[in-house]
This record gives structure tokens, C-alpha cells and sequence, in this order.
């Protein structure tokens, strides 16, 4: 299965095993497959020869359906170590539960939690290793923790002096920018960079601007290398093979999934607990809308999701998306929408203050309840994305 694999992949001359030289955009080939950048193993598996790797990695980082891990193992590379972020190495972790380090029952390999009291590789873990290899499916929204995972992994290997890959992966909400920039005191694990909600980069892109803007230790002392992406376009629909997390388990929940998240700082469920999360909202005591829903545990999805076994009145926003040609801007409409027909507003924002964290701001919570209009709150972040732009065109590969 590896070596069929392998050959196909070798017909694609496409295929880059290192990034474009600075101010180079890779062009798309017409007609051709898209391609993550771990399906060019076999133009850089050569400098991994005698080399000890650790891996970042989750249940996205395959080749057809065969893991990163088992495919570097069987080809006689040396892997110390995998780290896993939120959901685990398999993607079988409810949201927010915490991931506890274990070993690889097939390969035998330690799987250490990057999910839980370590959010970041101890120098201890990597005291061996040579190479880290980050290779994780984003979704392009800025609470997604996977970038977290990333900032902090790449600050490890800085500050141990180990080379830093990403084999990138397309974005599959990277045809657009929008949404407001995160401040410095909001910053969280659901957001640690002064970006928009949406970014449009891919991960190996968004590598390039946490080393070039020194966003972590020791930046400067990185080796970073990305694996690029053959034939992507980000202005053409692309959706991953596999759920990039377990509540993202369809287009429709990918595409909505940067608008809606902002539900999860209110008293509105975004579907956990049912079949449809990330398509659907309500909440119990709303008299408006015209769908329901009961949110219930689902093992390996939702373990405790918000107003279990309540009825939550809304809607169901799935047909409002087109996977062919998504709209290139965020959506708050149903935000204000939920917020206007709220029985109780005054708990609508949770008092934990998430909100705020995954807005990156206060000032959209401040708009919403004094009545602003959807076009005067967009207005406010305008500057800040103009200015975002200019940063961001300095770290991209693709068209």
C-alpha cells in the first residue's frame, strides 16, 4: 500500500519538498489533485536518514489512510516521540477533556499530551531528538488550539536548538480574511496572536509569521522548513478527507464554524450533543425559531455538552451555506439574531469571560448588547485587518 502510494505521488512533478523562495507563489497546476505536503515524502524522507524525529500529530496527519507515524516507521526513520494536542492522537477526545500521554499500541511509541498540564514539549522530551515534524489539518479560524499547539511546539524546538517542519496542509476556510484582531489581553490557548478570527493561511504560512514576527522565544535561532502544498488555490473549495476534530463533521460545520464559535461564550448551544454540530443553534426558554434540538453525550464527541438533555429552540443554518462558493466574510447575523430574541439577556454572555477570548476583544460584546447594526460593528476592525494584510502577504506560499 506504501510503495503504490509513494509511486502515484512520484508522478506528480508538481510536488515541492521545500518552500518557495520569499516573494515566490507557488502556481496550481490545472486538473491536478491537491495534494497536502506529506504526500511528497518520497523528495524530502532523504534528509530525515540517520536523524531522531519527534512528531506533532492527530488522526489528521495521514497519507490516504495510512499515519505520518507509521509511514516514516516503516521506512526504517528513527521517531522518538509523537506529541498530541486537543482531542489526542487518535481524535478521539470529547472537546476541553483533558488528553493524558500514553504509548502507541501498534508501534509501541510514547504519545505525549500537549493537552492538558503541558501545553508546550519539555526540554527533556526532545533532549534526543533532531527534527520536529508538525503535520495537523487547520481549519483556519484563530481559536482552533491547534495553532496554540503549534506556537508552542515551534518555541520548544527554538530554544533547543532543533529544526522546526510543517508538512502543510490546505485551509479550507483560507479564501477569505475577516472578523476582529485579537488584542494582547485577551490572549488564551483560544488565541495567542494579534490576528483576525479568520486568517486566510495555510498552517505551514502561519508558521512563517509566528517566526517572522518573533511571536515566540528565540525565533530568530529556528530552523523552519515547510513541506508546501501542490496545486492549492485558496480561492478554490477544498475540504479535508478526514474531520479535522471530532464536532467538525461536515463542509457545513467547517464553513460555519468561524461564525458560530462565538456561541460558545453565550448561553447558546452550537449543536454539541447532536448529530449536526456547528450547523445548529438555540437555546432552552427561546420562544422564536423554528427547529429544536436536545443535546445529549456522545462518546468520543461530547461528553458534557452545554444544556444537556434541555430542549434549545433556534436554527438550523445548515442550507444557508453553499460549499461551492461560500460567502468570503464571517457571519454574526445569527449572533445578533440570538442576542435580539434572548428572553434573558442579561446572562446571554457568560460570566467567564470566553467570549471575549475567542472575539479577541471586548468591544463586539459592548456593540451587540448597545444595538449596533451587523455593517457599523464589521466597520471597527476594518483598519486592523488592512494593516493585518500587509504582515500576512510577507508569509504566503500559494495563490
Amino acid at each position: 500500500m506504501l510503495q503504490a502510494t509513494l509511486s502515484c505521488q512520484n508522478g506528480h512533478t508538481s510536488v515541492r519538498s521545500e518552500a518557495p523562495a520569499a516573494g515566490e507563489i507557488l502556481a496550481a497546476q490545472p486538473g491536478k489533485p491537491v495534494l497536502p505536503g506529506i504526500y511528497s515524502i518520497a523528495a524530502w524522507k532523504v534528509d530525515l536518514a540517520g536523524k531522531t524525529i519527534a512528531l506533532v500529530a492527530n488522526h489528521s496527519s495521514v497519507i490516504g489512510r495510512t499515519h505520518l507515524l507509521d509511514t516514516l516507521l516503516s521506512l526504517g526513520l528513527d521517531v522518538r516521540v509523537v506529541f498530541a494536542p486537543e482531542h489526542g492522537f487518535r481524535g478521539d477526545h470529547p472537546d476541553g477533556s483533558k488528553v493524558s500521554s500514553t504509548v502507541d499500541e501498534k508501534s509501541g511509541v510514547p504519545i505525549q499530551s500537549l493537552y492538558g498540564s503541558k501545553k508546550k514539549p519539555s526540554t527533556d522530551a526532545l533532549r534526543d531528538v533532531d527534527v520536529v515534524i508538525f503535520d495537523i489539518q487547520d481549519v483556519g479560524a484563530r481559536f482552533f488550539t491547534f495553532l496554540s499547539t503549534l506556537h508552542y511546539a515551534m518555541e520548544a524546538a527554538a530554544e533547543s536548538g532543533i529544526a522546526f517542519w510543517v508538512l502543510d496542509r490546505p485551509n479550507p476556510n483560507g479564501f477569505y480574511v475577516d472578523g476582529p484582531v485579537l488584542k494582547p489581553e485577551f490572549k488564551s490557548f483560544v488565541g495567542l496572536h494579534p490576528v483576525p478570527i479568520v486568517y486566510g493561511m495555510t498552517i505551514g504560512e502561519y508558521a512563517q509569521m509566528i517566526k517572522g514576527e518573533a511571536w515566540i522565544a528565540q525565533a530568530d535561532k529556528l530552523t523552519l522548513r515547510i513541506v508546501p502544498c501542490a496545486n492549492y488555490d485558496r480561492s478554490k473549495p477544498y475540504f479535508p478527507e478526514l474531520n479535522p476534530s471530532p464536532n467538525l463533521s461536515s463542509p457545513e460545520a467547517i464553513l460555519l464554524y468561524p461564525s458560530l464559535c462565538l456561541f460558545e461564550g453565550t448561553n447558546v448551544s452550537v449543536g454539541r450533543g447532536t448529530d449536526a454540530p456547528f450547523t445548529v443553534i438555540g437555546a432552552p426558554g427561546n420562544t422564536d425559531g423554528d427547529y429544536q434540538f436536545k443535546p445529549e453525550v456522545k462518546p468520543g464527541i461530547s461528553s458534557s455538552p452545554p444544556h444537556l438533555g434541555a430542549v434549545c429552540k433556534g436554527y438550523n443554518l445548515k442550507d444557508n451555506v453553499d460549499r461551492g462558493d461560500p460567502l468570503p466574510s464571517l457571519d454574526f447575523s445569527w449572533l445578533l439574531r440570538m442576542y435580539s430574541e434572548s428572553p434573558d439577556k442579561k446572562n446571554f454572555f457568560l460570566p467567564s469571560g470566553f467570549f471575549e477570548k475567542l472575539a479577541g476583544t471586548e468591544e463586539l460584546r459592548i456593540s451587540i448588547i448597545a444595538g449596533q447594526s451587523l455593517n457599523e460593528i464589521a466597520v471597527s476592525w476594518q483598519k486592523d485587518i488592512a494593516d493585518f494584510k500587509i504582515v500576512r502577504a510577507k508569509y504566503l506560499i500559494y495563490p
